[in-house]
């Protein structure tokens, strides 16, 4: 295809292919956001070639290929990928890991404009434009642009409350969506949320990372801050300590003391609004009981 739109967490993305550029194939993960129309809230051409980054620009970024095995985190590339800052255009340069040859990208972007080019430097007759690590940096610059927040998070919605675990890895994110599936709750993902601020209300929703996920939403009721323990606990966060626990899980780039700044605003302002809580917990059943028991209980 030539031109395709994406719904991915109400963001309308439109992706189309220059004259000269490759037939787009989105990946299966990405077929069920597949929506219709033209309407979009950024634009994305898709070019084929390896443009030269401008030589003032500032490499601001820089991010490592880290692969974890036994729990031992192992860089595989010294730069995987990078961001580049020329005034007011951005340039993300970036490699594909699973991809069988060679294969980069440069994409041009501003927070300003809602047009962006994307450079594939391999001729090839058709391709899927959005290959990680792509993916993920597209939509965390709109979460920017939008105020919005990006996290590791598993999120489930029960009985019409929106329930949100974030930790570090090996805190039981995915423990947890999975004690709440088995008990009847709708997942709405179990790794990568984006929570947005709906009409004055927060909501979470999920982005495709699995082949089989399809656009999912929630309520955003409470947050739990999570990590195993010998029994089932809760203790209340406010204030700093809330917007600091939250933010130690949420996916940012802080090279930019603006974006900074407007993170930790949008952080703030969530964290005074929604509950947020330390969960200390046993990986069985009884923590949903547990949690469900304490629903009603003030947090202050």
């Amino acid at each position: 295809m030539r031109s395709y739109n994406l719904n991915i967490a109400g963001y309308k993305i439109r992706i189309e292919t220059t004259d000269d550029g490759p037939e787009l194939i989105p990946s299966d993960r990405f077929l069920k956001n597949i929506c219709f129309g033209r309407e979009h809230d950024v634009l994305i051409r898709v070019r084929q070639g390896a443009p030269e980054i401008p030589e003032e620009a500032e490499r601001v970024f820089v991010a490592p290929y880290v692969i974890e095995v036994k729990g031992i985190k192992i860089n595989r590339k010294e730069n995987f990928w990078s961001v580049y800052r020329d005034n007011v255009n951005l340039y993300i340069t970036a490699t594909f890991p699973s991809y069988s040859k060679k294969k980069n990208a440069m994409l041009r972007f501003s927070l300003l404009e809602r047009e962006w080019d994307l450079w594939l430097d391999e001729q090839v007759h058709a391709t899927d434009p959005l290959e990680y690590p792509l993916d993920g940096l597209i939509l965390y610059y709109l979460t920017a642009i939008n105020d919005d927040i990006m996290i590791h998070a598993s999120g489930v919605n029960y009985a019409g409350n929106g329930y949100l675990f974030s930790g570090v890895s090996g805190r039981g994110k995915t423990t947890m969506a999975k004690l709440w599936d088995e008990s009847g709750a709708k997942v709405i993902h179990d790794d990568r949320l984006i929570i947005r601020n709906v009409g004055g209300a927060y909501r979470m929703f999920n982005t495709p990372v699995y082949k089989d996920d399809y656009p999912n939403q929630s309520p955003l009721s409470k947050i739990f801050i999570i990590g195993h323990g010998p029994e089932n606990e809760i203790a209340p966060l406010k204030g700093a300590s809330a917007v600091s626990s939250v933010v130690a899980n949420c996916i940012q780039h802080n090279w930019d003391p603006e974006m900074i700044a407007r993170f930790l605003g949008s952080v703030s302002i969530m964290c005074s609004m929604v509950p947020t809580v330390n969960l200390s917990f046993i990986p069985d059943t009884k923590v949903i009981d547990f949690i469900l028991s304490h629903e009603n209980e003030p947090t202050e």
